[in-house]
């Protein structure tokens, strides 16, 4: 008599990505992001122009066959300062959320681990939050000088908080389940708890809050650049481009709409992914779905 064996084959509908994908609105998002980026990162061989190329006799025209999305007060095309601004913007986002990261998960793991620490920590949290987060970020800013590194330091400290609550939030729950007390009752070492048992748990949180702070990083700077804070106004950037674009908005209306669009759809593509992952990561909406 033989016996045979059947092994559960995992489909391709099983797997994390197209259970993701599987949601349309999720899937769109996921697209456009996708595009903004590769689009921003082969900037230099998709720009039609140099995104410093003057040219006075071309100034203010409208889009058309030459400058398709038109061109602004210096004769500049707008399409290639957008696609050389996508990069520096989704670099500082990218930045922010590297920072952020760390910074945000150590005070977290901390604050959430160890209960001497939690109260100095949570309030030092608080506190940070209290202040809004453009007043901080033009502060900090103007207190370390604009340029890319400092905007990128200055909003790191912005939303380091956030991501400290919520890795907090996440580590009080996991430091009682019965595997951490039993590593601890193993005198297991405790940066291999807080590795091993912890840390590797927290990777569901710790992706949504990346896509949301990666979202309100690249919002921030724009407003820092608009207000003529941020990033130094001869690196094109969304923002600078719309604050450049405030006089002539009347006769010139391409120059601050279409890095607006650019802004609007990036970042709402990431909210919408960061929902997504949301949905799909969180056991207690998807029994709930």
């Amino acid at each position: 008599m033989s016996i045979s064996l059947t092994v559960p084959v995992r489909t391709r509908q099983d797997s994390f990505f197209w259970q993701l994908m599987s949601r349309p609105t999720t899937a769109m998002a996921a697209a456009v992001l996708a595009v903004v980026i590769i689009s921003a990162a082969l900037a230099p061989w998709l720009a039609p122009f140099s995104p410093s190329q003057l040219s006075i006799m071309q100034r203010l025209h409208a889009p058309g066959t030459v400058h398709f999305l038109g061109t602004d007060e210096l004769g500049r095309d707008i399409l290639s300062r957008m696609l050389f601004a996508g990069q520096t913007s989704l670099s500082v986002g990218i930045a922010v959320v590297l920072f952020t990261s760390v910074t945000g998960v150590l005070l977290g793991l901390l604050a959430g681990y160890f209960r001497a620490l939690d109260a100095p920590l949570s309030r030092l949290i608080d506190a940070m939050m209290a202040f809004p987060d453009i007043l901080l970020a033009i502060a900090l800013v103007a207190a370390l000088g604009p340029s890319a590194t400092n905007v990128v330091i200055a909003l790191g400290i912005v939303y380091t908080p956030r991501m400290a609550r919520v890795i907090r939030a996440s580590t009080l729950v996991i430091r009682e389940l019965p595997y951490v007390e039993a590593a601890k009752a193993l005198a297991v070492p405790t940066p291999v708890i807080l590795y091993r048992h912890i840390l590797r748990n927290l990777t569901s949180p710790l992706l949504v809050q990346c896509t949301f702070i990666f979202a309100n990083a690249i919002l921030a700077e724009a407003g820092l650049s608009f207000l003529g804070v941020g990033i130094s106004p001869d690196i094109p950037t969304w923002g600078t481009m719309i604050s450049q674009g405030r006089q002539y908005m009347d006769q010139a209306s391409w120059i601050m709409l279409f890095p607006g669009i650019a802004i609007v759809i990036t970042v709402l593509s990431l909210q919408l992914l960061g929902d997504g992952l949301r949905d799909l990561l969180d056991p207690r909406l998807a029994k709930g779905a």
